[in-house]
This record gives structure tokens, C-alpha cells and sequence, in this order.
């Protein structure tokens, strides 16, 4: 039997023709870098060694600096920097000034890894053997940065130790290329290790879950302790608008919360339900959030405990789209306070807020007024031209009355052609200014039926409190015999309720 390749016991994200191209890359640039070494111990080396130990090595740095990106630099027996190419400002943040006043492994190598660097010079110190080792340097700024190094003693002509060169080639992005792949390693191994968990304990358990969630419409997300996604329905990819195709499990919260931001109304609000939910131990209740489509979510959450001991094992989210509900709901309501010809408040509503102004205003001494309005010559024109022509008058006319009504006033259709105006914090002038702007609106108001143009006007009835007492009752009453009072004397005015101890009236 032929013996199975090398690579055949590797992980499967290593046969990856990425890994493949990525690999090649670090070989090659570890190849140049190499030659690059070699090239300048070379021409080092046909230097005279006099050169070495005067004042011409200038000429050798300048022959580094020109070499390439990275640092090159000369570093005395006392730690300090003696000369360092133009890229050490570039790549550390400091000045060549500052850094050749200090100890140039005190002031760049990264305190974690300052006592790995002294042992490694300390060994090339005493056995002449050059070094190569990757540490971390402390730019300026805070940031830490990955450098491959390599350090070899400079000589005199008799053998004694001058100064030790140093060559730093920055390898931080294959440093964060490593680190992504064992994150991605790590992910697939905690996956793995899961899924053959669950196949293990809990197999029956998993297939009656699967068939309870195949036909749940909420979606369903299942978290773990460190903020990862284990499980998600149908229904959750449905909800969110999620591809299909798109693979959630081992993603954190953050890149899934990242995906679906763009969606909501107020993403602020919904990332603060989340950390305070998250924070806490207890059961969620809903919250509900709104889609930019116009769609309306819930969204619970609870913890699930372990099987032993009081830590949980990770944390469910349910996610409901009531859109349908709230849109019924609304249309319910729509239904209740609305009257379905001219969209003004119903009598029902009237009533409600009858009583809640009434209240407001003995509460804050405020008078609450009451405009009762009654078509005058609606009748003839249903009965001649018919109950369409008499929806048109009442549609135009609320439509028109209404935008003579500010917004503190509220315009009510109580059935019929009668209707009610009620105003809060009112007073007596207001209100006699207010009847006129609808006396006037209605009665310039003219409607064609065939070849025909015909006209109504409005008597009103106007009561205000607390002159009038007796309660939501007793206004409505006084503002009925006011009403009365207008349309027996020729309709087209208003007439005011008389007080308790005395009667006013305005026509």
C-alpha cells in the first residue's frame, strides 16, 4: 500500500490555496531578505578592516540605508545607538536624536520582551556568534510592532569588539496573517469539538429539537459563553434578511451585529437593548424595534443554565416579526376612534376626550370649549341628488373645516351632518373666533352635481367651562340648546350657551 502523502494529517484550512500563496510569499521575501544580508557582508567584508575602526564607516551605514526599508542601525557596547538609517524615525515614531540619548533596547523593544532581547545579546557577547530572533517594538504613539532581527558584532582589525550591527525588517502584517489563521483554527476546532459533543450526549434530544424548530416562525439564535453564534433557524435568516447561503456558526455578536445595523430605525437603541440584556441575568421581556421597510421586530432573550452549577451554558434570542399584528392592531384601533367616511374622530373618541380635557382643565383652572356644529340645507341636497352627493359635501367639508382647526383643536364627526370641535385652555373670544372660521369656511364652500351648484352653511352651538357645569354631560347639553338657538334664528351663525347666571349670545 502507498504510503499517504506528508501533507495528509495536516488540517484541512492548511491545504487552502491561500495558505498555499501566502506560504510561497513568506518564502520568497525571507529569500531576498537573505541575499540582501548576504550582498552586505560582502561588500562589508571588502572594506578595509581600518575603515571598521575609523571615522570612513560612515560610508557603511550609508551603504545599509540605501539597501532597504527596513532598520539598520549601529548600537554600542553601552547600548546605545551610534548611527541608524532613515526608516528608524519612519517605523519607531523617535527622532535619531532621542534614541541615541538612551538605551536603545530600554527605549524600543516592548517591556514584554526586553529581558528575551538582553539574554540574546548577552549570549552573542560572549560567543561572537550572530543572532536572529523576532521581538516586538514600542513605537512613540503606544503601538507595539513585530520586527525579524538580526544583530552581528563589529570588530577591529585585532578581533576586539567595537559595536554590534543591527538589521529590523517589519513583520507585522505576517504576524497578523499568522494570528487570523490560528483564530480561524481555533474557531473550526471549537465548532468541531461542539458539533461532536452534542452527536455524543444528546443526539435524540437534537433531532426532536430540529423537527420542533423546522416549524417555528420565530427566529431562533443560540449564543455561547464567549459570544459566538452555535445555532440559528430558518426563520432568524428569514427575519434579518440574511442569504442562505451565508454560514453563521462561530461568528461573534459583533460582526453579526455589524450586518444587520443598516436595517433598523434606531441601531443606537437596539445596541444598547442587546449590552444591557447581555449584562443581565434575568429573562428579557420583548422590546420591540423598527425595520427601515416599515416592518416591526420583538426580541427576548434568557439565559440557558448548565446542567450542574450555576454557570450558564450560553444564551438563546427569539426574534418575532409582528408587523401583521401591529398593522391589525393599528386598524383595529383605525376602526374604533375613526369614522370611516371622512376620517375625523368618532363619537366614541369624542367622549374620551370630553373627559380627559375636562379633568386637565380642573386640574389646571383652564376652561375647556365645545363647538357643536349641525349643517343647515344638507338634507335637501341627499335627498335631491342622492347619499353619494351627500358623502362628497361632508368628505370636502371636513376636509376644508379641518385645516381651519389648529393643531391644539380636535374636529370630530359625530354622525350624520353633525359635528364638534373641542378646544382646550380655551377662552370665550377664542372661541367666537374659531366659530367664525368655520361659519365662514363652510358657508364658501360650493358643490357641483351635474348642472347644478348648490351650498350649505352650519349653525353652531358654543359652551364652554366651567360656566356651563354639570359635567361632559352638561357641556355637550349646553351646546346642543345653543346650536338650536343659531338655526332658529335663520342658521349661518353661532350662538354662545347661556351662563348660569345669565345668558350670552353672539350672532
Amino acid at each position: 500500500m502507498a504510503a499517504a502523502p506528508a501533507w495528509a494529517g495536516l488540517p484541512e484550512v492548511f491545504m487552502s490555496p491561500f495558505v498555499t500563496v501566502g506560504a510561497g510569499l513568506a518564502t520568497l521575501c525571507g529569500l531576498a531578505s537573505g541575499g540582501y544580508i548576504l550582498m552586505l557582508r560582502q561588500r562589508l567584508a571588502a572594506q578595509p578592516a581600518a575603515d571598521v575602526a575609523g571615522p570612513s564607516h560612515d560610508r557603511h551605514f550609508r551603504l545599509a540605508a540605501e539597501a532597504g526599508r527596513g532598520i539598520e542601525g549601529l548600537v554600542g557596547l553601552d547600548g546605545c545607538l551610534i548611527w541608524a538609517n532613515p526608516a528608524v524615525e519612519r517605523l519607531t515614531g523617535h527622532d535619531a536624536a532621542a534614541l541615541k540619548a538612551a538605551d536603545f533596547v530600554e527605549l524600543l523593544v516592548c517591556d514584554r520582551d526586553r529581558a528575551f532581547c538582553r539574554q540574546q545579546l548577552q549570549v552573542l557577547l560572549e560567543t561572537g556568534v550572530p543572532a536572529d530572533f523576532e521581538l516586538r517594538i514600542q513605537r512613540r504613539d503606544g503601538a507595539t510592532l513585530w520586527m525579524a532581527c538580526h544583530w552581528l558584532p563589529v570588530r577591529e582589525e585585532d578581533g576586539r569588539l567595537l559595536s554590534l550591527r543591527v538589521s529590523m525588517e517589519d513583520i507585522q502584517s505576517r504576524k497578523e496573517a499568522e494570528y487570523q489563521q490560528l483564530e480561524t483554527v481555533a474557531a473550526l476546532r471549537r465548532a468541531q469539538a461542539l458539533s461532536e459533543h452534542y452527536l455524543r450526549r444528546s443526539n435524540e434530544e437534537r433531532l426532536r429539537l430540529s423537527a420542533l424548530l423546522d416549524v417555528v416562525r420565530a427566529g431562533i439564535l443560540f449564543m455561547d459563553p464567549d459570544h459566538r453564534v452555535v445555532y440559528c433557524n430558518q426563520a432568524f435568516y428569514e427575519i434579518w434578511g440574511l442569504p442562505p447561503s451565508k454560514s453563521l456558526m462561530g461568528m461573534r455578536d459583533v460582526m453579526l451585529q455589524r450586518m444587520v445595523m443598516d436595517l433598523l430605525v434606531e441601531p443606537e437603541v437596539f445596541l444598547k437593548h442587546l449590552k444591557d440584556v447581555v449584562e443581565s441575568r434575568q429573562p428579557s421581556e420583548p422590546v420591540e424595534f423598527h425595520f427601515r421597510s416599515g416592518r416591526v421586530l420583538t426580541s427576548s432573550s434568557r439565559l440557558v443554565p448548565a446542567p450542574e452549577g450555576p454557570r450558564a451554558i450560553g444564551r438563546i434570542w427569539v426574534f418575532e416579526d409582528v408587523t401583521a399584528q401591529r398593522l391589525a392592531a393599528r386598524q383595529l384601533q383605525q376602526m374604533a376612534e375613526r369614522d370611516p367616511l371622512t376620517n375625523l374622530y368618532n363619537r366614541r373618541r369624542f367622549h374620551e376626550e370630553l373627559v380627559r380635557m375636562l379633568a386637565d382643565g380642573q386640574r389646571r383652572g383652564e376652561g375647556v370649549g365645545l363647538l357643536a356644529i349641525d349643517l343647515d340645507g344638507f338634507k335637501p341636497v341627499n335627498d335631491r341628488f342622492g347619499h353619494q352627493a351627500g358623502d362628497e359635501v361632508l368628505v370636502r367639508l371636513a376636509t376644508a373645516v379641518g385645516a381651519v382647526v389648529r393643531r391644539n383643536e380636535m374636529f370630530f364627526r359625530l354622525g350624520g351632518d353633525e359635528f364638534a370641535i373641542l378646544v382646550p385652555s380655551a377662552t370665550a373670544l377664542e372661541l367666537a373666533e374659531l366659530a367664525r372660521r368655520v361659519t365662514g369656511c363652510v358657508a364658501g364652500l360650493r358643490f357641483t352635481f351635474g348642472d347644478e351648484t348648490v351650498a350649505v352653511t352650519a349653525s353652531l352651538g358654543i359652551a364652554f367651562s366651567p360656566q356651563q357645569g354639570g359635567g361632559p354631560e352638561g357641556l355637550v347639553g349646553a351646546a346642543d340648546r345653543a346650536m338650536y338657538v343659531a338655526k332658529t334664528q335663520g342658521g349661518n351663525r353661532w350662538a354662545f350657551a347661556p351662563a348660569e347666571s345669565h345668558a350670552q349670545s353672539l350672532a
